[in-house]
């Protein structure tokens, strides 16, 4: 289907999804958050094994395009807590839960909602002339988008409250060393390291996967003998899958296994 804001393809299990309004910055405005919902929906049904977010031009993503939201008509204030509820919520929690790897290739600036949509994915790989900047202080708001909850568990709350109260640029060498991210890359190597990565995945055992980025997205709630339950269980469904049987195959067979996602 033709997009206006996004670029959507999937090939040999990689589905990349790129945020394509460049002169913007790549700025979520109401268009584009239907096209990336739209194109989420599609990454299962046709066959995606990984994710690849990325952006067009030299950002990522610069947030919320305040255009686009500045003021309601004759006006007044509008709500942002209805964006909120209707647009960066329900992208966050999309990102989160589906089933399979999500890669956010970090080309250039993140800023606001943009740097932690980024967070949201399962690996966050960035150029290292990317940056990220949490610049809602900058207008007098919370940082949103999952930032407050994931701030904190990444770095830390004493990072967490300096990177957001002050708004400052945090490099992405900076983000790799504080543990905010998965990997630094340089420029010129950034697109084929995201290319290998997402091969790599996709042609990995993604039942397993699934599973595992459950499980650890669900243990900040749980107690130990809780997890424990919940890795028996998950152990229990793998142990049935086509992937287990295969990959235990290829183990004694000393080849490389070939999944299925199965």
């Amino acid at each position: 289907m033709p997009y206006e804001t996004i670029r959507f393809d999937i090939a040999h299990g990689v589905a990349r999804l790129t945020l394509d309004r460049p002169d913007k910055l790549n700025s979520f405005n109401t268009k584009m958050h239907a096209e990336v919902r739209a194109a989420l929906a599609r990454v299962l049904p046709e066959g995606g094994r990984v994710l690849v977010l990325t952006g067009a031009g030299r950002a990522f993503c610069a947030g919320q395009d305040l255009a686009d939201r500045a003021v309601a008509p004759g006006g007044a204030s509008v709500d942002l807590g209805e964006s909120i509820e209707r647009h960066y919520k329900p992208l966050v929690l999309a990102l989160r839960n589906l089933p399979l790897p999500v890669i956010a290739a970090v080309n250039g600036v993140a800023a606001g909602a943009g740097a932690n949509i980024a967070l949201a994915c399962d690996l966050v790989i960035a150029a290292r002339s990317a940056s990220f900047i949490q610049s809602f202080s900058k207008l007098g708001l919370v940082p949103d988008s999952g930032g407050t909850w994931s701030l904190p568990r990444l770095v830390g709350q004493a990072r967490a409250l300096g990177l957001t109260l002050l708004g400052e640029k945090l490099t992405a060498e900076e983000a790799a060393q504080w543990g905010l991210i998965w990997r630094c890359v340089e420029d010129a190597q950034f697109p084929a390291v995201v290319d290998t990565l997402a091969a790599r995945l996709a042609t990995a055992p993604t039942r397993g996967l699934a599973r595992t980025k459950q499980a650890i997205h669900e243990s900040w709630g749980q107690s130990l003998d809780a997890q424990l339950d919940l890795e028996r269980d998950c152990q229990r469904e793998l142990g049935q899958s086509a992937d287990y049987a295969e990959g235990v195959a290829a183990f004694i067979a000393r080849r490389a296994p070939a999944f299925t996602g199965r």
